[in-house]
């Protein structure tokens, strides 16, 4: 059943308009008796179509309830600027697989090497790209892109975290296996295509970030925040 987001959809005056009415009326060619749903503010309301006019689609509403496909724990993905292909796939994976922002880090090994000004115009098509995702897949929310980040800034986030963590390959971490699974919060931290440079390891270290490994196989950069993301919802009993 089709799904859109529309924070200001009202139960007592049933209907949408603009671009949902293009996708509706015109990319889907739906029709009256068609059913849909609608997620407001974190209630899904199961529609069915009443009537497509030039101006709206209105509906009729069968039923609500609050939306129980969101994951009982917030995932924020601190994702190493990858080339720009990669970023899209990342993010409508990581969307699909419940995660609840994404923060795109300007690192030293960064391929791509975008001004903050040049990415801030990438935004809404990546924000796109999430919303879509968020409707395939039946989420609840969709998730924020947020604007590139230094190294720095995204340190100083994940203060606010209960569980933030790297990563990295290399000897000194611990297995992702043994990440605490009763947390809140988490953050990953991912590398570029470059991976991280070992000085910013340790200035993720000394801000509190636990480096840890994914396995003994070197994961590329869209692969591993889909690996990580995974095993962490099976671990907090997100995937069963």
């Amino acid at each position: 059943m089709p799904k859109f987001f529309e924070d200001a959809f009202s139960p007592e005056q049933p209907f949408l308009t603009g671009e949902h009415l293009r996708h509706i009326g015109y990319a889907l060619r739906m029709r009256p008796q068609e059913q849909l749903t609608i997620n407001s503010c974190g209630v899904d309301y199961e529609c069915e179509i009443a009537e497509i006019t030039a101006d709206a689609v209105h509906l009729n509403i069968l039923s609500s309830a609050p939306c129980c496909t969101e994951p009982t724990i917030s995932v924020t993905l601190f994702q190493a600027l990858p080339k720009s292909d990669k970023l899209e796939q990342i993010i409508q994976k990581s969307v699909e697989l419940g995660v609840t922002e994404i923060v795109p880090v300007l690192t030293r090994r960064c391929i791509s090497r975008l001004s903050a000004g040049d990415f801030q115009k990438k935004l809404p098509r990546l924000q796109k790209i999430a919303q879509a995702a968020a409707q395939q897949s039946g989420r609840g929310m969709i998730p924020v892109i947020a604007p590139l980040h230094s190294l720095e800034l995204a340190a100083e986030r994940m203060k606010a975290i209960e569980v933030p963590v790297v990563l990295y390959e290399t000897e000194g971490g611990i297995s992702f296996s043994e990440v605490r699974a009763d947390a809140k919060s988490y953050g990953l931290c991912i590398g570029s295509e470059g991976g991280f440079d070992p000085q910013e390891i340790a200035f993720l270290q000394e801000n509190g970030v636990q480096p840890v490994w994914l396995g003994k196989r070197i994961l590329r950069c869209e692969t591993a925040p889909l690996t990580a993301l995974s095993v962490l919802m099976f671990r907090t009993g997100n995937l069963n």
